[in-house]
């Protein structure tokens, strides 16, 4: 059994310490509860104008988004090897509108682009719903409790 590694980049300055180490901490608490083996994530906080750049380059939008996810694994049935990119400025934008601290949401980001390389998708309202299901059991599991529905009205 592989020991995974996790690494968060900040692509500037602007996360506290303390919520970088929290983050880093819940998502070394989630792997283990992902039906995939994994082998290695990475972690990049960007702000708007980096993330416009991915999600333009990628996924030929050329607007923000919350998440860009890279599924670098030579197979799904491989340890999943990955590196994520997560919004910092919509992290707050959310996190503001929904009642809860930006590091909830960043966290959301990372757990949902995990669970996209573990098959889950978000195509259809119905699969939309089962992956913020998941993402939120996730959550409970490891103490931090849910975010995406968090018992506001979004």
């Amino acid at each position: 059994m592989c020991h995974p590694t996790v690494n968060l980049e900040l692509d500037h300055g602007d996360l506290p310490v303390g919520d970088s180490e929290r983050l880093l901490k819940a998502t070394a608490d989630i792997l283990p509860l992902l039906d995939r083996e994994i082998d290695r994530v990475g972690v990049c906080i960007v702000r708007d104008d980096r993330m416009s750049e991915l999600h333009g380059r990628w996924k030929q939008k050329e607007t923000t988004t919350d998440v860009v996810t890279f599924d670098l694994s030579d197979s799904s049935d491989a340890p999943l090897r990955v590196d994520i990119a997560i919004c910092l400025d919509e992290a707050v934008r959310q996190a503001s509108d929904r009642g809860h601290q930006p590091v909830d949401e960043l966290l959301l980001y990372v757990v949902h682009g995990l669970l996209h390389c573990c098959g889950f998708d978000d195509v259809d309202e119905s699969a939309s719903a089962a992956m913020h299901q998941e993402e939120d059991r996730l959550l409970r599991k490891i103490g931090w409790g849910a975010v995406y529905d968090s018992g506001g009205d979004s």
